[in-house]
């Protein structure tokens, strides 16, 4: 998915072997988009499995300003959260230890592939749970 601060933006959905880089869009949020094409954001379903190059690098607000962190994982699972409050971040990674962090603190400029996409939904419930939430 994209989350709802990216819906200005081109996009794409994300497919299996695509190389993805992280990248600020200049919307108040991050994202994912091609390597090549770094304008179009790439919106992927919860339950896309991704591997990193590296450690995933992060950041968060600490009290003194921004506090790098590092996810001592190479994989994740998109998913996302928060989905009942409108107009805040959803899109989240979730790593192999059950942690999960928002898509929004990773640092630009990391790569990732997409290993598998989630199976299509058999039922409305889980269509639903794959669907984009709108935003009036």
């Amino acid at each position: 998915m994209c989350d709802y601060s990216l819906a200005s933006i081109k996009s794409r959905p994300a497919r299996v072997g695509d190389k993805l880089v992280t990248k600020d869009f200049g919307t108040g949020t991050r994202g994912f988009a091609a390597e090549d094409d770094v304008n179009t954001a790439v919106c992927v379903m919860p339950g896309t499995e991704l591997a990193f190059t590296s450690e995933v690098q992060g950041r968060n607000i600490g009290f003194l300003g921004w506090n790098p962190m590092v996810f001592p994982h190479k994989t994740a699972i998109f998913r996302q959260i928060n989905k009942e409050t409108e107009r805040t971040h959803h899109d989240a990674l979730e790593f192999p230890d059950g942690k999960t962090e928002l898509l929004t603190t990773l640092q630009p400029g990391q790569t990732a592939t997409v290993l598998q996409l989630p199976a299509a939904p058999r039922t409305e419930a889980e269509q639903q749970a794959q669907e984009r939430l709108a935003f009036v």
